[in-house]
């Protein structure tokens, strides 16, 4: 009975991955395909990927969306840094802990409106600027969540030590603390690009004429059927979100846990 639930068990776990990640084999392989049909295998060919590096409208929307995540990694990251140390050491109220996180879990489409009517009522002119606004609210919330992980496992001690040597808070925090939760720090702005990269939504609601993002020109260009060249984009745009999650759950786990990995690997 016991190894009969067990082969149940490992036939639901392989169906259930075939289903998620077998459109995105798919996908990949289509990006290849010569023929640009997705019914029938023309050979292998990378003309799509010629095809997307020609394609001036795409190549602009990719040049706002970097510009937008850069300037949104930078800001989320210090604003979420500092709000993970407010949190973990100031604040005791689980109440007020979750009110800060509810950018986080609300929905985008309401947070999209939201942004658009502040923005309305503040007469801002929308464009790189509002998306940049608009991302830094929710990425810096998962950035201090990271930041916060990684907090948990710092001893404090050791910012007393400093303190003690004659340290000054400022010193205190850019000596101890700083390198000490770097890797949090480092993994929350990964995590921070990478939904700044992806997000579109929000972007949607909150661009100007000027500003269109990657994720909007990708929508603009779906709306008229799936070509090669989509395949194309969406295969790169997931190498690249696949290597950035990667690296930061790498940087998140504990330090410890990473070095006995290393002595199994070794």
């Amino acid at each position: 009975m016991a190894a009969r639930r067990s082969r149940y068990l490992h036939l639901h776990m392989w169906l259930l991955f075939t289903f998620l990640y077998l459109p995105i084999v798919v996908l990949v392989v289509l990006s290849f395909n010569a023929s640009g049909l997705p019914t029938s295998w023309g050979g292998f060919s990378l003309e799509w990927y010629r095809d997307l590096l020609s394609n001036e409208d795409l190549l602009a929307s990719i040049k706002n969306s970097l510009i937008v995540a850069g300037y949104v990694t930078a800001i989320s990251t210090v604003l979420g840094t500092f709000l993970a140390i407010g949190l973990q050491r100031t604040v005791r109220s689980r109440v007020l802990d979750s009110v800060l996180f509810l950018p986080a879990v609300i929905p985008d489409i309401v947070l999209a409106i939201g942004l658009l009517s502040f923005f309305n009522l503040l007469r801002f002119t929308l464009g790189i600027h509002t998306i940049v606004i608009a991302h830094v609210v929710f990425d810096m919330i998962f950035v201090a969540a990271i930041v916060r992980t990684r907090l948990g496992y710092f001893d404090r001690r050791i910012e007393e030590a400093a303190a003690d040597l004659g340290a000054n808070p400022v010193k205190t925090f850019l000596l101890v603390t700083l390198p000490a939760i770097m890797p949090g720090v480092v993994a929350g702005a990964l995590v921070a690009f990478t939904l700044s990269i992806d997000e579109f939504v929000i972007a949607f609601f909150n661009s100007g004429p000027g500003s269109i993002t990657f994720p909007i020109r990708v929508y603009s260009m779906i709306r008229f059927g799936v070509t090669p060249v989509i395949n194309a984009v969406a295969a790169i745009v997931m190498v690249v979100s696949l290597l950035t999650m990667l690296i930061a759950l790498r940087l998140t786990r504990p330090k410890g846990e990473r070095s006995a990995n290393l002595g199994v690997g070794a």
